[in-house]
């Protein structure tokens, strides 16, 4: 990453209530690439499958597809995947389902962050991801299929 400046408000923390913050995918990135932190993607496998995925990142559902009940399997797979000690940085389409990912995270004791506007931005004026902020927007490392 081109710049690490710690004052770049991309870098910063922004406080949230029932979980240890908001942060932007470029800070998720940094402390993923430094070992500080383990990326779990919260969306389905029919998501990560057909729009992308982050190399390295856990796959855990918040919810499952289809009809998008909640993954049962939710608390057993964070605290397999997200050591003692490091943080949890989740990851969603837009930045809402890892909110409340988050604040279960939270609940369970692992210190734990959403990604602000998630994997793929926010819906432009035609409805459409992708233009409007998001990881792959971003440039940061996805692949697809």
């Amino acid at each position: 990453m081109k710049n690490l400046d710690p004052s770049d408000p991309l870098l910063q923390v922004r406080p949230a209530a029932g979980y240890a913050g908001d942060i932007s995918a470029r800070l998720a990135y940094q402390w993923m690439q430094s070992g500080e932190a383990v990326l779990v993607d919260v969306r389905t496998d029919a998501e990560r499958e057909w729009v992308g995925y982050v190399p390295g990142a856990a796959a855990l559902a918040w919810k499952q597809w289809p009809g998008m009940a909640m993954n049962a399997g939710f608390d057993e797979g964070l605290k397999a995947v997200v050591p003692a000690g490091k943080k949890a940085v989740l990851l969603c389409r837009s930045g809402v389902r890892s909110v409340a990912a988050a604040k279960r995270a939270t609940e369970l004791g692992v210190e734990a962050y959403n990604i602000l506007e998630g994997f793929e931005g926010d819906a432009d004026e035609q409805g459409q991801r992708g233009r409007r902020g998001g990881w792959r927007l971003q440039g940061l490392p996805w692949k697809q299929g």
